[in-house]
């Protein structure tokens, strides 16, 4: 066997919208209200192997807009998908990079999609801060691991 074919490989195969929903329960009379709702984002990662060495990891991002009387402004979700092949990279390695550096790739796609969303349904658009993947991984791992299903990191 050459060295080469020990070598880590990590590459994106391909990147996709896996889901996408915008919700405007109000419209029209939303948008005749001035007050300035209060924006909650959710994110939620997941990761399933696909084929031999392939993995899809998707990046599940909510947005929800509500008023102080709990009226729901919008609500929006979308699921950013990836396919990435990993190979020979050590067991205990592998959910650190579906966990973290897939959701690093996939993020910046996601963030897109819900701003432009949000904009096309006549709202100002939500720019999402950046996200540390790594600190939130490694606050999920410090919670109770047994009580999460392998291959999911549910991140509020």
């Amino acid at each position: 066997m050459s060295e080469n074919a020990q070598a880590p490989v990590f590459s994106i195969e391909k990147l996709y919208v896996k889901d996408l929903s915008l919700e405007v329960p109000g419209a029209p009379r939303i948008f005749l209200d001035r007050e300035n709702p209060q924006i909650n984002v959710q994110l939620r990662t997941e990761a399933a192997s696909v084929d031999e060495g392939v993995y899809e990891v998707t990046l599940t991002v909510t947005v929800s807009a509500k008023l102080a009387d709990e009226r729901t402004v919008f609500l929006v979700e979308v699921a950013q998908g990836g396919i990435f092949q990993i190979r020979n990279i050590p067991e205990g390695d592998l959910e650190p990079v579906t966990m973290i550096g897939c959701p690093n790739i996939l993020f910046p796609y996601a963030r897109e999609a819900i701003s432009d969303a949000i904009t096309r349904a006549g709202f100002q658009p939500v720019v999402l801060a950046p996200v540390n993947f790594e600190a939130l991984y490694q606050a999920q791992q410090q919670q109770q691991p047994e009580a999460r299903e392998p291959g999911e990191l549910p991140i509020q």
